[in-house]
């Protein structure tokens, strides 16, 4: 027969004071908080009107990261160490930036086209990729794919791409008489201007003298205007600024490419869409194309620009494999989006989801009774 002791010189544990179990639930609470919020879903809402018509300033999303699978923080860890001083005898503490590889979790989707995809943006170089301003954007072009846009219109090798319902185009709509039945029909026509007061556009004088709106708006909308006695022409206002590739860096560096190419918001291209494991010859008619990836996106080091050629440690890269894929990201508000147009490909990991529900929707410019727009809760987002 054996016997069981009693550990006499142990006291019993404590009970939890109520003050101690508050602070461990909400401890729990935010850890799953973030949890959920890192690998499932994450709210957002829309603050310019780069997406409009299909998406409106104002909409709150559900941003899906199971789709695409979540991806491992991006940004380095900084790590408290010891160092033994030369005496032996005294400890220096310090810390040092460890940068973890970066890997996303397996999701059930891959990124195709036409998706709504929100991501770090690309150019912010000074931050690491998941401390960067998030932008939404509807995907155009995957890897491997060849990019064109003739007339406002996208052509993926060769043949046509979907247009989404909701995309804008800029134009000046002159009209004889600026007046309340004019701004009637803009309202009626969900024409907004954001910088104006109450969201009405304001009439303006062009450079020709001629009276009228510049305005964003659907085909639809520019088939009604179109037909109303007091419009007198609607004519594509297309910004004419510097694009991608021809500046190969946007705002972060002087270079340029060696052979510009002069293109255009409605176009632009061809250009090919970098694919992981694809093996590039590099020319001077084509480096700007591939500046960042190999500069900055892939994190190689050594790398710079020099007379319209890349170099790595002084030495001129004659070729380069692709290291991951990359993307197209383009606003529905064409005229009014600053997107990969300017800035180029949009690298597979600085993806973070896909848009797919607006669960709420606020008019910045409706009245107490018309603040929320009831028609969009709870759509989905195509």
């Amino acid at each position: 027969m054996s016997l069981l002791k009693t550990d006499r010189t142990t006291a019993p544990k404590a009970p939890k004071t109520k003050t101690r179990e508050w602070a461990d639930s909400l401890i729990f609470a935010i850890v799953a908080a973030t949890l959920i919020r890192w690998a499932t879903f994450e709210a957002y809402t829309i603050p310019s009107p780069s997406m409009e018509n299909s998406l409106l300033v104002g909409d709150y999303l559900f941003v899906s990261k199971l789709h695409y699978g979540p991806i491992t923080p991006q940004t380095p860890l900084q790590v408290p160490l010891t160092h033994q001083t030369m005496w032996g005898t005294a400890m220096q503490s310090y810390s040092e930036l460890i940068q973890l590889p970066t890997y996303r979790l397996p999701g059930f989707s891959e990124i195709k086209r036409n998706d709504v995809v929100v991501f770090h943006v690309p150019h912010e170089s000074q931050f690491p990729a998941d401390l960067r301003t998030n932008y939404i954007k509807r995907c155009v072009a995957v890897a491997g794919d060849t990019l064109e846009i003739r007339d406002g219109k996208v052509f993926l090798n060769g043949q046509p791409g979907v247009t989404p319902p909701g995309l804008e185009t800029t134009y000046f709509m002159q009209v004889d008489n600026p007046n309340d039945e004019v701004l009637a029909d803009l309202r009626a026509q969900s024409v907004v201007d954001y910088d104006q007061p109450g969201g009405s556009p304001q009439a303006v004088t062009a450079p020709d003298g001629k009276v009228g709106y510049a305005i964003s708006c659907t085909a639809a909308a520019a088939d009604f205007f179109r037909k109303q006695p007091y419009v007198k022409g609607l004519t594509v206002i297309e910004p004419q600024v510097a694009l991608f590739p021809d500046v190969a860096d946007f705002r972060n560096s002087p270079a340029v490419s060696a052979t510009p190419r002069g293109w255009s918001l409605d176009s632009y291209g061809p250009l090919p869409i970098p694919k992981k494991g694809q093996t590039i010859a590099l020319s001077p008619g084509n480096a700007a194309i591939y500046f960042k990836i190999i500069a900055r996106y892939e994190h190689n080091t050594g790398v710079t620009w020099k007379d319209g050629m890349i170099y790595q440690d002084g030495k001129m890269l004659t070729s380069y494999t692709i290291k991951q894929n990359y993307y197209m990201m383009m606003g529905d508000n064409r005229h009014n989006s600053e997107d990969s147009r300017f800035w180029g490909f949009v690298p597979e990991d600085h993806v973070v989801g896909k848009a797919v529900l607006i669960w709420l929707s606020v008019d910045p410019f409706g009245d107490f009774w018309h603040k929320i727009r009831w028609n969009r809760l709870f759509n989905i987002i195509h």
